[in-house]
């Protein structure tokens, strides 16, 4: 199912440009993690990461983006990373992973591409993938992708 009228919107996001095999997306995040860490800052949100790359390629290049706590970000670090005290995208078209994440993530990429095409829509941003618990604990994904309706007369 997909979802419009979505949108991404988070105070005081770091960010930081990451290339990686698909298999270590974990590891990224991670290392992503530990660099806010040692620099003391506190993540406030979830994490989420835009895919710059075509899903289908060997090698991928990902923004990934973490809310944090303070209002204010110096980088005491060698990393280049980026620091934006608001960040929003809408409107957005969305979707849901709840099982087989990395299967079905890439059934899920092409339903939006397909639905895009489908109802006249123009992709603005690339795809963003947002992890989320649902308030029983369940982990999923939230798969979406910024839109521009073309205005028929």
């Amino acid at each position: 199912m997909i979802f419009e009228n979505h949108k991404i919107a988070y105070q005081n996001v770091v960010s930081k440009y990451y290339k990686f095999s698909p298999e270590d997306i974990d590891e990224a995040i991670q290392d992503f993690h530990r660099i806010l860490d040692e620099q003391g800052y506190n993540v406030s949100g979830s994490i989420f990461y835009s895919l710059i790359s075509e899903p289908t390629e060997e090698v991928m290049v990902a923004e990934i983006f973490l809310p944090i706590e303070e209002n204010k970000f110096t980088n005491q670090s060698d990393e280049e990373m980026f620091f934006r005290s608001y960040f929003t995208i809408q409107p957005m078209i969305m979707t849901r992973v709840f099982d087989e994440f990395d299967e079905q993530s890439q059934v899920k990429y092409w339903d939006l591409m397909h639905y895009i095409r489908q109802h006249g829509l123009e992709q603005r941003t690339p795809v963003f993938f947002e992890f989320k618990t649902n308030n029983k604990g369940k982990h999923y994904l939230e798969m979406s992708v910024g839109i521009k309706r073309e205005l028929l007369f």
